[in-house]
Formats: structure tokens, sequence, C-alpha cells
């Protein structure tokens, strides 16, 4: 209900708890501030019971709205609390507008014109990477619209929203900016949707391999109304988070399925293993589905020859997609594969064998990178030219070890990328192996901090990397930060800053030397996976599948972490020196 008085506004919020209304003594009132702009004021909450019995409101008070789909929605999770045992509504006093406040607000009116005139974004858009990440998943900066003051009092942090399912409408038909159930919609998880695609395809002064034209300015903060697999108003970016990379990378197969009787896939020879695992394990069976290829990325005329063979070999006789799979740099020997050639190539590829084609049907080929080991901030591979980006936000998107989690992004400037975004959304929704919400706000808060720890990550690579190459006991550094490294000037025009990634690995004389060097670091940790704060080693070859082992057996692979690079270094050199004396007795 409202109370009006004295022409200003109060609200008195009933609370439902345990189903049943709160008693009066734990009623929140919420308070007008005193302005002489009356639509201008402030969430204050206040009782006139005890503090343990307002914690069990607490919760119910600090819900926001359920049935708008904006991740911009203003909560009164932030108001201020009062606990006094005899209270009256004159206790109450209202905090008085800030001296110089009409200042204030006449400058930011003035801004705002200014900007206008200019024909500029809003004082929330965003001109680096740097400076968008720190405020990602913020609500969007006021704007002087005097019908919707929402953001003015805004919390600086993203709603996490937990609820799986939402009340329906008494005539049964959701609106179309409702909620219906948590695996189609999740306003946390539209929130990172949103982020993670603008990533992909914001402007960034200190990217200058990119196509200038398929650039775009964004908004730091998500549009008003979001849907499931997020799309960025401006450039129609699609981006679905999935419960983990794999999930993603099957997503993109059954995408591809859809309209395809045969996926042909060329693989690179140097890859993460989980990949060809998957295909091996699901598809080992079903080559009439799913069969690919090894090839070396780094090689592009072998790649255009596999290619066109393949589309020879296949006319005429079924519908066949081909995707290219790219992964760079890759895991574990930092090979640095050349996006922006094989998607010309694969471009004038496709144009030449639809010409040729009599049905005039263009050939589906779908380039997709995995930029998991050069995030956004590193690398933007669809304003490269790739038709898709998948990263597992496990590794430097999380940051912190804690997250499972895979997104693609669908780049919205080719015929490939807008195909594969019609029916990803779908196969997100249907398949249900969508991000939990929690897993999505820690990547949220991940991501606020992306940009510095890489920052830290990949001058630590960089130095560590170099300790290594001049160290007696390694026989062989592979780092596309190293002048050796033979995709050092493609890593050095794709790879942004002059930073190349906060992983490296190294190999050493032998596999019993090489698990010896594992054995004996005590500062860095023995682990897989990689991205966070902790620098972790692991022995490749030891753990990928029987059979199929691609990693040398004295190669070692290091996650750089954000410890001091002295005491890394302190670290290696004491186990490798260790590991010698273990070998040679």
């Amino acid at each position: 209900s409202r109370v009006l008085g004295k022409g200003r506004i109060s609200r008195i919020i009933s609370c439902a708890h345990h189903g049943d209304m709160v008693p009066s003594s734990t009623l929140a009132l919420c308070f007008p501030r005193c302005t002489k702009d009356d639509a201008e004021w402030t969430t204050r909450m206040h009782h006139f019971g005890t503090w343990s019995m307002f914690q069990g409101v607490t919760p119910y008070l600090a819900r926001t709205r359920q049935h708008e789909k904006s991740p911009c929605r203003t909560t009164i999770q932030n108001a201020h609390y009062f606990s006094t045992s005899n209270s009256n509504d004159d206790d109450v006093k209202c905090s008085p507008s800030p001296k110089g406040g009409a200042a204030g607000r006449k400058a930011f009116l003035l801004r705002h014109e200014l900007e206008q005139q200019k024909q500029q974004h809003t004082p929330s858009s965003m001109t680096t990477m740097a400076t968008f990440l720190s405020h990602a998943g913020l609500p969007p900066s006021p704007t002087p619209d005097t019908n919707n003051n929402t953001n003015e009092n805004a919390a600086l942090c993203t709603p996490l929203e937990f609820a799986t399912t939402y009340q329906r409408p008494p005539d049964g038909n959701y609106t179309s900016a409702g909620n219906i159930y948590g695996r189609t919609d999740n306003i946390t998880r539209e929130t990172l949707q949103y982020v993670v695609g603008t990533m992909e395809i914001m402007s960034d002064s200190n990217n200058n391999n990119i196509n200038n034209s398929l650039v775009h300015s964004v908004s730091s903060a998500p549009p008003d109304s979001c849907n499931n697999s997020t799309t960025n108003e401006e450039t129609n970016v699609i981006c679905a988070a999935f419960s983990s990379g794999m999930a993603a990378v099957h997503s993109i197969l059954l995408s591809l399925m859809s309209n395809h009787t045969h996926i042909h896939i060329l693989l690179p020879d140097d890859a993460y293993h989980g990949v060809p695992t998957q295909f091996h394990t699901l598809f080992d069976t079903m080559k009439h589905v799913v069969s690919w290829t090894m090839v070396d990325m780094t090689d592009i005329h072998q790649v255009e020859q596999l290619l066109r063979t393949r589309i020879k070999e296949n006319r005429g006789r079924q519908r066949e997609a081909i995707l290219v799979w790219m992964e760079t740099p890759s895991n574990p020997l930092c090979k640095v594969t050349d996006i922006g050639a094989i998607c010309d190539m694969v471009n004038m590829v496709r144009k030449e064998e639809t010409d040729d084609d009599d049905d005039d049907e263009e050939q589906m080929i779908t380039t997709v990178v995995d930029s998991t080991w050069a995030p956004p901030c590193i690398t933007q591979p669809i304003l490269i030219g790739a038709d898709a980006v998948l990263h597992s936000g496990t590794k430097y998107f999380g940051g912190h070890s804690d997250v499972l989690l895979g997104l693609v992004s669908c780049s919205p400037f080719t015929s490939s990328g807008k195909s594969l975004s019609q029916i990803l959304p779908t196969v997100q929704s249907t398949v249900g192996a969508v991000a939990s919400p929690f897993d999505c706000w820690l990547t949220l808060r991940g991501l606020r901090t992306l940009h510095v720890r890489l920052q830290k990550q990949c001058q630590t690579a960089q130095s560590l990397a170099k300790f290594l190459d001049n160290h007696a006991h390694v026989s062989k550094v592979h780092y596309p930060g190293l002048t050796s490294h033979p995709q050092h000037s493609i890593a050095s025009k794709q790879m942004k800053y002059g930073w190349y990634g906060g992983m490296l690995s190294f190999e050493v004389s032998s596999e019993e030397m090489a698990c010896a060097v594992a054995g004996a670091v005590k500062t860095i940790q023995r682990a897989t996976s990689l991205g966070g704060t902790e620098t972790l080693i692991e022995h490749r070859a030891s753990i990928e599948p029987i059979g199929r082992v691609t990693s040398p057996l004295g190669l070692l692979r290091v996650s750089v972490g954000l410890e001091d690079v002295e005491d890394l270094k302190v670290d290696l050199d004491m186990a490798l020196n260790v590991a010698t004396r273990v070998v040679s007795s």
C-alpha cells in the first residue's frame, strides 16, 4: 500500500515469512529522501522489533524484480537497517540534500547534453577492454530520464538469481519479458552472456590486428531486456553459457548436426586432449555422423589441401558440414595458429566451391577458435574473421579455480556465424547443459579482475620463459613470447599489448626427470587446469589417454599464477637441481 503525506511518498512493504504475513512489529517502512524533488528518494528500512526477528525477513526484503528480465534491476538489499525496541515514525530522520547537490545535478545534465551534441556514447560507454571489464555486469550509469531513476541507487554487484521457477500470471499467459523456468531464463546467466558476447566484439584502441569495419563501441551494461542466449542489441552477438567447456564443445556439434547429415572436423594435432577424447568416446562407432582428421593448423597449405580434398570426395553424396577447429595458443605446445589467414583461406574455398556447385548452395564450413588460453583482452577471434569462439570459463574468466563453465559466442558478421547463432540457443535450452547461476556469478566477479590478472600472469610467464630458456637442465621452452618461437611474429600480430599468455611448457631430458621436477616443487602446485591465482605444473603425457599421447614425455606444462616471479624462479631452479640429483643417483 502507499501512504501519501505532505507531498512525499512512503511505502509499507509486507513480506511473507514461512508462508505467513510478518507481524506488524517487523514491518519495513520505506521513507522518502528529503529533497526538493519528491521523485528522488532512497529506500530506508525501519522495524519495531528485535534484530533476531528481522533477520528472517531480510532475504525477502532483498529480492529484486522477479518478472522483469533486466540485469540492471534495482535492489533494496543494501538499505540501512534500524534496531530499536520502542520507536515510532518520528524516530526516522530523512537525510538532507548534500551541500552543492544542485551543482552535481547540473553538471550531470550538462555532461549528458555535451555528449549528445558530439554524438558520442552515453557516460557508460567504455573505450578500452580494461575499463569495460572493471565494470562487468554493473548497471549502466543513470541518464536524465525523469521517468526512470532506477539506476541512481543501484547495487554495485550483479544480482544472484537462484530461482528455478517463476509465478505464472492469472490468465496463464507469460509476458514477453517474463521468466518461466531456470533452464531457459536466469538473469545472472543472461548478464554473463551479455558481457562475454560484448567482450568478443568491443572496440579496443590497443587491438591492431582486427577488421576495423567489424568493430563496435558498446555499453558496459546489458540492455533492459535479454533472453536466454543473450543478444547484444547493437551487434546481434549471440553468446551461450554452458555447464562446462566440454558441454560447450558438444553443443557446437549438435547445432551443426541439426541441418546436416554428417560433420567432418579438421582438428589440430596439438590441442586439449579432452576434445579428441570426446570425439573418440562418443563417435568412434558413429563415424557416419561425425568424423575428423588431425592436421597441423600452423601449416595453412596443408589445411587448405585437406579441406579441398574433403569437399571434392564428398561432392554429390551427402549433406556435410565441415568444422575447422582452431586452438591458439595450443595445449600444451603453445603453437600459434594464424586465425586471419585460416579464415581468409576458408572464405576463398567456400566461395570457389559454391560457384562450382550446380545446386548453387553454399558449402557449409564453420571456423571455431578455442581461445581459452587467450581471452578477449588478448585476442578477439571474431574480429579477425572466425565464425565462433569458445572459452572454458573455468580457466581465466573465473580465475580462482572454483568455477565449472563454458561459453560460445557466434559472429554476427559471417554467414556461418549467423547460421550457428540461430540454432545454438535452442540446443542450450533443450539439452539443458546450462551454466549454474552461482558459477555465472563467480565468473562475472572474476571478469572484473581479468585484465589486471592477465597483465601480471603474462609478464611473469615471459620472465619465467626466459629464465627456463637459459637454464642448464632445460632442453626446450615453448612460449610465444620468445623470439625463438616458430610463430612469434604471428603471435605478436594476433595477441594484444605484447601479452603472450600466462601458459608455457618446457622439456627436460626424460619422463623420469620431468616427474622428478614436478615432485620437487614447493611453491608451485601439482595440479591440472589453469588460469587461477596459483601457479600449477603438470606432466601432460601421464594424464593423456593411453594410445593417444601427443605430448613429449619430458614435457611439463606451467600455468602461471600471481606469485612473485622471483619466488617461482627459485622454486623451479631448486626443483630442477633436485631432480637432476635424483635421476643421476
